[in-house]
């Protein structure tokens, strides 16, 4: 009994009500252009002018709710007053779907009428009723049985089941209204797969920021600790040496400033620069920063790098750059091997290292943490490429990594 009062108490039941009066009264602009028939044609029997209205102010009524602007309006009317969780359209609707907001429109406009002239009876009886006003009389009929006012209790228990069915007619038509919403102005078949594609590209985009962030970032912080440590370490003793230390700093936080303002921009919905590239024309750098950072490098370069195409050469740099970096991170600070070769049908990358307690526990079993080597994978697992990561003997840890590709001539 509960459950079957509540509606009748819930506040968002009068506000779906008070939408469905809005869409009434927002119809009553048309309906002079509807009568304009009737003075053309006086003649015509009342009740053939009465179809032709009816008829006319749906057709514009119908016509109305083809407007751009109109299911937009629609939609952000119905969450706020009937509180159903209505998604923008994706797209403007094409084909049938077109016409799914025009028969929203006709029935909302329907329903708003028939409950605005049934409950405003209703309660207009409610009051007159029990004072008499107007000389009042009335009667209900339930079930074959007639009760009549009299101006005593028989018109309040009139006035008082008025006044309950007018609730019951707002429950009735908030809830109809509502059943209808998701149906018509929600999204179709279409939409949906928009609305999929377009949070699929979202999230896409948001990892690809996730990856860069953490390859960009994440080396300069352990780079530039490695390097403060080492100009803190050396300069009374080389000031130099201390200089050069403090200006590769300079630049890695420069480069990682860069990228941070790129991904801002992007999370900021704003029109954000073009995003910084790194490729491997930009690697000597990269290596230079390392061994300004103390860290000992065995270069091995090979081929064409500078003839391979951009979006293998800005993956091949973020690759060696995780790699790098937890080499300066996890290995044992001796000799890291860096190797990259150009080949005509591929790309070859690969950084060795010692590998240190951060890599390995035990004999020959590694460990890692974190989202480096995962992003790693996934990147390239979308160039179709394939990457091999672990103990390279009992004492180096390896990172293998090749690539698809085309070099040009």
């Amino acid at each position: 009994m509960i459950r079957g009062i509540r509606p009748l108490l819930s506040g968002s039941t009068y506000s779906g009500m008070l939408f469905a009066y809005c869409g009434a009264l927002a119809s009553l602009p048309l309906l002079p252009f509807a009568l304009l028939p009737t003075l053309a044609w006086p003649s015509a029997p009342y009740g053939v002018q009465a179809v032709l209205v009816l008829l006319i102010w749906a057709a514009l009524i119908g016509l109305a709710g083809l407007a751009r602007t109109t299911r937009r309006a629609l939609i952000a009317f119905a969450r706020r007053l009937l509180r159903v969780p209505l998604p923008d359209p994706a797209a403007e609707p094409s084909g049938a779907g077109r016409w799914r907001t025009p028969l929203w429109l006709l029935l909302h406009v329907a329903l708003g009428w028939t409950g605005a002239l049934t409950s405003g009876v209703l309660i207009l009886m409610g009051i007159a009723l029990p004072g008499n006003w107007l000389d009042a009389e009335a009667g209900l009929s339930l079930f074959g049985r007639s009760l009549r006012s009299d101006g005593g209790w028989r018109s309040w228990a009139v006035a008082l089941c008025c006044l309950l069915l007018a609730a019951v007619v707002c429950v009735v038509v908030t809830g109809v209204l509502r059943w209808l919403a998701p149906r018509l102005l929600g999204p179709s078949s279409a939409e949906r797969l928009a609305l999929m594609a377009e949070r699929e590209q979202r999230l896409a985009e948001r990892n690809k920021l996730a990856h860069e962030l953490h390859d960009s970032i994440g080396h300069t912080l352990t780079a530039t600790t490695i390097q403060a440590a080492v100009a803190g370490e050396v300069l009374s003793a080389d000031p130099g040496a201390a200089r050069a230390a403090l200006r590769s700093i300079e630049e890695s936080a420069r480069a990682a400033l860069e990228d941070l303002d790129y991904v801002l921009g992007v999370l900021r919905e704003e029109t954000a620069e073009t995003a910084p590239t790194r490729t491997l024309a930009d690697l000597p750098e990269l290596l230079d920063r390392l061994r300004h950072a103390g860290a000992v490098l065995e270069v091995d370069l090979s081929g064409e790098l500078a003839q391979v195409q951009g979006t293998i050469s800005r993956a091949a740099y973020r690759i060696l750059q995780e790699g790098l970096t937890n080499a300066l991170r996890h290995g044992t600070g001796g000799p890291i091997g860096v190797r990259v070769a150009a080949l005509p049908d591929r790309l070859e990358l690969g950084v060795v290292n010692g590998a240190g307690a951060g890599m390995r526990t035990g004999a020959g079993v590694f460990r890692t943490s974190g989202h480096g080597l995962p992003g790693l994978a996934e990147r390239v697992r979308l160039l179709h490429g394939e990457i091999e990561v672990g103990p390279d003997g009992p004492r180096h840890w390896r990172l293998a990594v090749r690539l698809p590709v085309r070099v040009s001539a």
